[in-house]
């Protein structure tokens, strides 16, 4: 990323004591930045982080993005919003739907609408492929956190502020994620807990989802939707892998699909990828900016392109278990909990 862009700024990460906020301020701490602000509810994360980085950079809000004055007040005089705040737990939302739509829609309502009126240059709200299709309440709330994206970017041809979004597939080892939850059950020597054994899911780093909000940052257009190609794997593979890894002889079990859930994810539907513009690592779907008046934009012919699929975790790259094994060992998650079992 060109880092002349972030010296002298200020940014604010919604949800920014999570594994994405953490990830980003150790990227971009020694960029020239002149303050990150994270906001989130949780003090006791928030003092966590104080007490880690020691940094007079970071200021620490402690607000709810449900609440908009909140997001309001911790937005004065900031350039740049990333907006990871989410109820994200499948099997929860499906439980608490009304939860979900308070802090996943409204919150994103009251993010963007404190952006709009504090001049915020850039927002990049943080998506999923499970709002792609979605069969459950967490992909459900996520489309229309995107689909609000889209609509709220209407209302900044004049300002110069840009509103875009990014999805992600599968973010390895990120908090509350099947990878921390696999290596705790091999710990404890616990049979390892897998849902259907040819589910696939999108495998990107933490890391990665970084680089894709830097790529967003920096190619945006108000309304933009960037997605990572990504290779995929199955939960088979993945917890062979970790047993391989950490050399256990535990057992797994097959407990069937939980409420929501998926036999695969996917990215861009074929209507998006006919549209999209492809990058070497990434897809921009750009947002669709005709008005209500469809009769002058139709012109004869002007049909979507047969020969386009939806992009998914079951026709991406599949990786085999000896490459699953090579990608979860390069984790610095995985060597930590590796190096911490052999003490």
């Amino acid at each position: 990323m060109n880092t002349e862009l972030l010296k002298g700024k200020t940014i604010l990460i919604t949800g920014g004591t999570g594994s994405f906020g953490n990830a980003v301020l150790k990227k971009f701490l020694n960029t020239g930045i002149r303050e990150i602000r994270v906001f989130s509810r949780d003090e006791k994360k928030q003092d966590d982080m104080r007490v880690f980085y020691k940094n007079d950079k970071i200021k620490y809000y402690i607000g709810d993005v449900r609440d908009p004055l909140s997001v309001l007040h911790a937005s004065n005089g900031v350039d740049f919003i990333f907006h990871a705040a989410a109820l994200k737990q499948v099997p929860s939302c499906e439980f608490y739907p009304m939860e979900a739509i308070k802090t996943n829609v409204l919150g994103a309502e009251n993010v963007l609408d404190a952006a709009l009126r504090n001049g915020v240059k850039k927002v990049i709200v943080l998506s999923t492929d499970k709002a792609v299709y979605p069969i459950n309440a967490m992909g459900q709330t996520k489309a229309l956190m995107e689909k609000l994206m889209v609509a709220k970017s209407r209302l900044l041809s004049n300002t110069g502020q840009v509103f875009c979004a990014t999805r992600y597939g599968n973010v390895m080892a990120s908090r509350g994620s099947v990878i921390p939850l696999f290596i705790k059950q091999i710990k404890e020597g616990k049979p390892i807990t897998i849902t259907d054994p040819e589910m696939t899911r999108f495998m990107m780093s933490l890391d990665e989802s970084v680089t894709l909000v830097e790529f967003a940052f920096q190619n945006a257009m108000p309304g933009d939707i960037f997605v990572q190609k990504a290779p995929a794997a199955t939960i088979h593979n993945i917890a062979l892998a970790l047993k391989e890894i950490f050399k256990s002889d535990t057992d797994i079990q097959i407990i069937g699909t939980r409420h929501g859930e998926k036999l695969y994810e996917t990215l861009c539907t074929r209507e998006e990828m006919a549209v999209a513009k492809e990058y070497d690592n990434f897809y921009c779907i750009p947002a669709d900016n005709r008005d209500l008046n469809y009769a002058k934009y139709f012109e004869e012919g002007d049909t979507q392109k047969s020969e386009f699929v939806d992009y998914h975790s079951h026709n991406t790259q599949r990786l085999s278990l000896k490459e699953t094994i090579s990608l979860l060992s390069s984790l610095e998650y995985v060597n930590k909990e590796l190096i911490n079992s052999q003490l």
